[in-house]
């Protein structure tokens, strides 16, 4: 067999008589069932390792590797080639390992465990990248502040905050996003694609985690606990955005006013304060939103769908929250606590109100006034009780403090009107 050229990557595979894909590889490769590779000698290959010597280019996009098969397998992503095919569902890859990992998920065999915790991985590199949570090493570093990271894409995700930089583009509702995996997976919000199936009843995810989390709600199991407030969870990363209320750690700045919160997407939210921009709009009713989820929560009161649905009753609803509200209900579950009173509550958002009480913040104000309060309804209120905009009713006399209360108040002549 010829070997293939050192010059441009044109023609990234070699064929062998069977048809099968087989890319060039080290001599290590070499030798299992008597397959037969164009190979350079592993001598070479690990020199190259530790020189650090990267000599195979993609003309493409300037993607460099030390190995010719790893050139090869990687021009397959620009020519979209998925010579792998899994003989189970219709999944395909462009590399024959990245296979192996998928047909793991079929048999939901994991044979790789981390000996400190016992997380377990059907991927051997996933481990590898676990046990760094634990021994503390982030090789990452960032070259334009103090920034480090375990991991090669949360490095690349944290310098598209430098750059602002958002080239993947969602062409049905303008999202944006650094990522082409992101990207992947809020287009299955508009496909209604859901390809992680619960073994246990009909659910459906879009996104693994997702899946996870439900999969626990059969166990009931919660092994992750809060120490502070006895908060409960069964998703680890659930735990960890719940500990920095705690610790009031607030790693997301505002770079126009001295914001800063827990969580990246409240940030977000904050940011589009400052530019007014609500790129999402209804094509309903002209509602438009800062965030698409907001406008895919909003679409449900013109579709009617509640797909949120109660395993104990015949409730169901349009908001995922709602759900976990109507559930405390059956379970007479109040997992936060507040460690100065004792006071308990079902959601985290009653226990964070409360606080307030303790802690004196009212971070509501009124820029035409010194007024500042503790809940955004009070403030509301505040506003329609010392300006001239009191809700009326069309259909009498009725003044209402807050729009809340006047739409309460509507119904009752729909009521009538039905009756």
């Amino acid at each position: 067999m010829a070997e293939a050229g050192y010059g441009s990557p044109t023609d990234v595979l070699l064929k062998l008589g069977n048809g099968s894909p087989v890319g060039v590889s080290c001599d290590r490769d070499a030798g299992n069932g008597g397959e037969q590779t164009a190979s350079k000698n592993s001598s070479e290959c690990e020199q190259e390792a530790h020189t650090g010597e990267k000599p195979y280019l993609c003309d493409d996009c300037g993607y460099r590797t030390s190995r010719k098969d790893h050139l090869f397998q990687h021009m397959r992503t620009h020519a979209g080639e998925k010579p792998y095919k899994c003989d189970q569902c219709d999944y395909s890859a462009a590399r024959k390992s990245t296979l192996n990992d998928h047909l793991l998920k079929h048999t939901g065999e994991k044979p790789y465990m981390c000996g400190e915790c016992g997380y377990r991985t059907a991927v051997r590199c996933n481990l590898y990248r676990h046990m760094k949570i634990h021994t503390g090493e982030k090789p990452y570093k960032c070259d334009q502040c103090d920034y480090s990271a375990g991991l090669k894409q949360l490095l690349d995700r944290h310098l598209a905050k430098h750059t602002g930089d958002k080239p993947f583009m969602c062409g049905e509702c303008g999202y944006r996003t650094t990522q082409k995996s992101a990207l992947s997976i809020h287009m299955r919000a508009h496909t209604g694609i859901k390809p992680y199936k619960c073994d246990q009843c009909d659910y459906s995810a879009a996104r693994k985690s997702h899946l996870d989390i439900h999969i626990a709600k059969h166990s009931n199991d919660k092994p992750f606990m809060c120490g502070e407030c006895g908060f409960r969870t069964n998703d680890r990363s659930s735990l960890s955005r719940h500990m920095k209320i705690h610790t009031s750690e607030k790693t997301f700045k505002c770079d126009q006013c001295d914001y800063s919160a827990a969580r990246k997407h409240h940030l977000d939210r904050h940011l589009a304060k400052h530019t007014g921009d609500k790129p999402y709009m209804c094509g309903d009713c002209g509602y438009s939103a800062t965030q698409w989820c907001h406008l895919s929560k909003h679409m449900r009161t013109h579709t009617g769908e509640n797909p949120h649905k109660c395993d104990q009753c015949d409730y169901s609803a349009a908001r995922k929250h709602h759900l976990d509200r109507h559930l405390a209900k059956h379970t007479g579950d109040k997992p936060y606590m507040c460690g100065d009173c004792g006071y308990r509550a079902t959601q985290w958002c009653h226990l964070s109100k409360h606080m307030r009480t303790h802690t004196g913040e009212k971070p509501y104000t009124y820029d035409q006034c010194d007024y500042s309060s503790a809940q955004k309804s009070t403030l509301d209120r505040h506003l329609v009780e010392n300006t001239d905009e009191n809700p009326k009713s069309a259909k009498c006399d009725s003044f209402a403090s807050q729009k809340s209360s006047l739409d309460r108040h509507l119904a009752t002549h729909t009521d009538e009107k039905s009756s």
